[in-house]
């Protein structure tokens, strides 16, 4: 098998759905694609999408049998990294400090590059990284 090309999907959980779309849709300002009552909403992030799935609602059987995707959920705090270049994490910095979020590290790694780390209202670990920090492209 050849190695997949890309992420297309990642899911964090958070219970307060109101609370996640306020920070991923108008906060962080990633394209809302689709809210489905208290069970998720899921945003556009690039290629690739950022599914936030409320865990008490999606270990339930759906009820569409047209789409029988198998339960899911998790317990806890997740992590999810944007990639942004070094002057994108300066405004980003700008962004979080002027609206009171806390940055919970701030950081250059030995290597080379960038992370900026927060929680979103759900307590998942949300980071804003350049590319480099794992060797992609030259920034």
């Amino acid at each position: 098998m050849q190695a997949p090309g890309h992420v297309l999907e990642t899911a964090l959980y958070a219970r307060d759905l109101d609370a996640a779309e306020r920070f991923y849709g108008e906060f962080l300002g990633l394209e809302k694609v689709t809210r489905m009552g208290d069970r998720h909403v899921f945003f556009r992030c690039g290629r690739g999408m950022v599914l936030i799935f409320n865990p008490d609602e999606s270990i339930k059987p759906p009820q569409n049998p047209a789409m029988p995707v198998p339960v899911h959920g998790a317990i806890g705090e997740g992590h999810l990294c944007f990639g942004a270049t070094d002057k994108e994490l300066e405004a980003i910095e700008k962004t979080l400090v002027s609206a009171n979020v806390e940055i919970e590290a701030d950081f250059r790694w030995p290597g080379g590059g960038r992370s900026i780390y927060v929680r979103d209202p759900a307590g998942n670990s949300i980071e804003f990284a350049e590319p480099r920090i794992w060797g992609f492209g030259g920034q």
